[in-house]
C-alpha cells in the first residue's frame, strides 16, 4: 500500500490530498509532499486545496456541540477543550476588526497556527455566519496554497 501511494500519480495524488486534510499540516506539508514525488505541481495544488477544504463543513457546523462536550470532561479532553478556546480568542481581535477579510488573513498566512483548521475553530467559537465563514475560508486556502505552490516550485517552474 506505501509503496502504491509513493510510486503511483493516482497514489501521489490521494496521498497528497489525505496528508492535506490533517491539522496542522494542511497543505502547507500537503503541496510540498507531491511535488517532492513528482507530482505535478497543479495536481498537487488541487488534491491539497480539496484535501484541505474536506474537514471544513463538519467543523463549522458539529465543532460547537463537541467543544461543548468537551468542556464538561476532566483531564485531556477538557484541557484541551481550553486550549482551543484560547486559541480561538487568540484570533478574536483580528477577526472582529477586519471581519471577513480577517477571516482570510488567518486562514491564508501560511505559517503554524494558522490555516483552515484555525479559521473553522475561529469561526465557530466567535459564532460567525458559517456559510459566509466557509467562503472566507475558501479564499483563505486558495491565497495560501498559491504561496506555497511557487514556495514549492518556484514561479517559473509553474508555467
Amino acid at each position: 500500500m506505501f509503496s502504491w501511494l509513493t510510486t503511483t500519480a493516482a497514489g501521489k495524488a490521494l496521498a497528497t490530498f489525505l496528508i492535506s486534510m490533517l491539522p496542522v499540516v494542511e497543505l502547507r506539508g500537503g503541496i510540498p509532499y507531491g511535488v517532492l514525488l513528482g507530482l505535478n505541481p497543479w495536481v498537487s495544488f488541487i488534491c491539497a486545496i480539496l484535501g484541505n477544504l474536506l474537514p471544513i463543513p463538519f467543523i463549522l457546523y458539529l465543532f460547537d456541540g463537541i467543544l461543548a462536550w468537551m468542556k464538561t470532561k476532566n483531564g485531556f479532553i477538557g484541557s484541551f477543550a481550553k486550549f482551543l478556546e484560547a486559541k480561538a480568542e487568540k484570533n478574536r481581535k483580528t477577526v472582529e476588526k477586519y471581519k471577513a477579510l480577517g477571516l482570510i488573513i488567518l486562514v491564508a498566512i501560511p505559517l503554524p497556527g494558522t490555516g483552515a483548521w484555525t479559521g473553522a475553530l475561529v469561526a465557530t467559537a466567535l459564532r460567525l455566519d458559517r456559510k459566509l465563514s466557509f467562503r472566507c475560508i475558501i479564499a483563505g486556502v486558495l491565497i495560501a496554497g498559491i504561496a506555497v505552490l511557487v514556495i514549492s516550485c518556484g514561479v517559473a517552474a509553474l508555467f
